[in-house]
């Protein structure tokens, strides 16, 4: 039985990479060019796999890969520069401030600390 759920989430997993990242557009001639795009798209998927698992509330956790890349990558936004700061202008419609602001945060504190302050 336990095996048994292990291939279903690596089954999960696979067509989490056909929709979030399009693995499975090979469409080059070349067997060795396929080969490559598709190592290609899994080195793409494994970054945001890791930043998913990593940075992703508690209140979004069900939200898969696609959703992610709906929600936080594809999504319209200006950046307006100030003389001090830098600011993202999108919609709310997406995904609420509160929440992009608590991403925001997760990521930088993957950050490893700076040697030069420590």
């Amino acid at each position: 039985m336990r095996f048994y759920h292990q291939r279903g989430t690596a089954e999960q997993w696979i067509k989490e990479g056909k929709n979030a990242v399009k693995w499975t557009r090979l469409s080059c001639r070349d067997f060795v060019d396929n080969q490559v795009r598709l190592q290609l798209f899994a080195l793409a998927y494994n970054p945001g796999n890791f930043l998913r698992q990593a940075v992703r509330p508690r209140s979004v956790r069900h939200w898969t890969l696609t959703t992610l890349r709906e929600k936080l990558v594809k999504i319209g936004a200006k950046v307006v520069r100030h003389s001090k700061k830098v600011v993202f202008q999108m919609a709310e419609v997406a995904v609420p401030r509160e929440l992009f602001r608590t991403i925001l945060t997760a990521i930088d504190r993957l950050r490893p600390p700076d040697p030069a302050s420590g």
